[in-house]
């Protein structure tokens, strides 16, 4: 209740806030007024109405979406893997929409919006679907070859993908700006139609981590123990990897790289609420898009009228806080 509060609280300053002041009372009303059966004069001229409902409202719900997506991909690697340390790109995802993005604005300069959050998707998850077949290989067909070279071959993945994305920059550097701005992250261009967009996989995915929960659980003790239990350690695995893939190849297709949400949420989560996925995912998920809300509130206000990039603002927060992670992680290990 303390995390929809306070997701509630952010998305509603969110609105609130920005260079077109709106009134409390005239928000409050309008949106009472999208509610069937229930009709509320909310007193906003045109201006105010088309203020609201076509560029704060999306952008709101882009990043209590895309915040939420990352965090709760977040925690489900970290189940997986057992390793706070884990991120949603650890899989060549980030790496994957990269390319994904950069063909589509190299090659379709005049392409409509919609282009390059589809090639960003798509990239998204054949980098981590590159990965995954490169750990079948690594292991001779065994099920991902395991957590260790699963990450190792994530890792070959990313630079492979990073090395085609930096030769398709220096081939079409008269693209540069558009490229950067896309890799910097942000939802400042979110919309009604990105959001239709991505809706249907990231409820998919959503609700398949949510009801992994208890079996991350159970993985956390250990293979052997999971399948005494009647478990299969592997197929559990697996689906949390799509899962987890699938939910950041939503965000960052909308949203670009926005990096450490997938680090901080989860880790604070279990700081304040214990170690068990059955809360810590559906935590992650409210608690990530609270703090992607007030990062974007943030990148928008603090240089106004110019606004920074999101990704930025979330290096700001998430890399001082991943060293206190690695440390506290270092301080568990020499236990």
């Amino acid at each position: 209740m303390v995390a929809l509060a306070v997701l509630a609280a952010t998305m509603l300053a969110a609105l609130l806030v920005g260079a077109a002041g709106l009134p409390v009372s005239g928000v409050l009303k309008a949106l009472a007024d999208t509610i069937p059966f229930v009709h509320v004069d909310s007193g906003l001229s045109v201006v105010e109405h088309n203020v609201l409902f076509e560029l704060r409202l999306p952008r709101v719900l882009m990043a209590a979406l895309v915040g939420g997506l990352l965090a709760i991909a977040g925690a489900g690697y970290q189940g997986v893997f057992r390793n706070p340390l884990a991120d949603p790109y650890l899989l060549g995802a980030a790496a994957g929409a990269g390319v994904g993005a950069t063909l589509a604005i190299v090659a379709l300069p005049g392409s409509p919006d919609f282009a390059v959050p589809a090639a960003a998707f798509t990239g998204a998850i054949t980098g981590v679907l590159m990965a995954y077949g490169l750990g079948q290989v690594a292991s001779r067909g065994g099920p991902g070859g395991g957590t260790g070279t699963l990450v190792l071959a994530g890792v070959a993945v990313a630079n492979f993908l990073s090395a085609v994305q930096t030769f398709l920059q220096q081939a079409n550097s008269q693209q540069l700006q558009r490229i950067f701005a896309w890799i910097l992250g942000g939802v400042g261009t979110a919309d009604w139609g990105q959001l239709r967009m991505v809706a249907p996989y990231a409820l998919i995915a959503v609700v398949v981590l949510l009801t992994h929960g208890r079996l991350l659980d159970v993985l956390a003790v250990g293979d052997e123990e999971a399948t005494t239990l009647g478990m299969s350690a592997a197929r559990v695995r697996l689906l949390v990897l799509l899962a987890a893939s699938l939910a950041t190849a939503c965000a960052v297709a909308v949203s670009g790289l926005i990096a450490f949400v997938g680090i901080v949420v989860p880790h604070l989560v279990r700081r304040l609420a214990g170690g068990s996925y059955r809360i810590v995912l559906p935590l992650s998920l409210l608690v990530g898009g609270a703090f992607l809300e007030l990062a974007d509130l943030v990148a928008r206000t603090v240089v106004a009228p110019a606004e920074l990039p999101l990704g930025v603002v979330t290096a700001f927060v998430g890399g001082p806080f991943f060293v206190l992670v690695l440390r506290a992680t270092r301080r568990q290990v020499d236990v």
